[in-house]
């Protein structure tokens, strides 16, 4: 055994593929061959050689220097590999960029962390509404909840604010809700703090209304506002 030729290889180190890029090359658009190629461009990178030739790249892969630059240019066209002009003592080389791959790596795995966690929102709302109804949602107060996150882009913040209301004034149906939501949606309303001054100055124009020699013993002190009422 040549030691010599083994503590070179050993001292050739190794090059660390992120498994960032092999757990989620297929969902940023990537088949097998594509990532390999990146792959090399990053093991060719890691190791000072910035702008590798086809023919480098085909002494590795089972294609030929042809393929090797077909798949480059796809590349570099859907925006996974990018070109740059490097400026080394005012001498000027090209060299690759994975900085584009790594950005849409970086994106789809927010992408699914934001996913993640807004599902395990909805369905603690979901869990909510049941629990103040007292039962399982039906299909249509299902579908009615999801279109509030879906289309009309409530914040689950605001959902829960809404559906508080609706605790508070006896009037637990999908319907009241959907009015109070729409009433804030209309005025701008975006924070559970302005949803609180919103409905004070509601209440308190309604009161000025009812005239100041009414005695308040004749007029029952409500908790919330009556949005059905208003909205009709």
């Amino acid at each position: 055994m040549d030691m010599n030729f083994m503590l070179e290889l050993v001292e050739k180190g190794s090059v660390t593929v992120p498994s960032l890029l092999i757990e989620n090359y297929h969902g940023i658009g990537l088949n097998e061959q594509e990532c390999m190629v990146l792959i090399q461009i990053h093991s060719f990178l890691s190791k000072g050689d910035d702008f590798p030739t086809f023919d480098d790249l085909a002494s590795r892969m089972s294609f030929d220097e042809t393929a090797c630059a077909d798949c480059l240019r796809s590349l570099i066209q859907r925006g996974y590999l990018a070109i740059i002009q490097k400026n080394d003592r005012k001498i000027y080389s090209e060299a690759y960029s994975l900085e584009p791959l790594w950005n849409k790596l970086i994106r789809a795995a927010y992408s699914k962390r934001v996913s993640k966690v807004s599902t395990e929102n909805d369905d603690k709302l979901y869990t909510l509404f049941e629990n103040e109804f007292g039962r399982p949602l039906s299909p249509i107060e299902c579908e009615t909840l999801a279109m509030w996150l879906d289309q009309d882009h409530h914040s689950p913040t605001l959902i829960k604010g809404a559906l508080r209301e609706a605790v508070l004034s006896g009037k637990i149906n999908f319907r009241y809700i959907d009015r109070i939501l729409f009433d804030w949606k209309k005025n701008g309303i975006k924070t559970l703090d302005q949803a609180k001054k919103h409905g004070e100055k509601i209440r308190a124009h309604q009161h000025h209304n009812t005239g100041t020699n009414q005695e308040k013993s004749d007029v029952p002190k409500m908790p919330t506002y009556n949005w059905l009422g208003k909205l009709d």
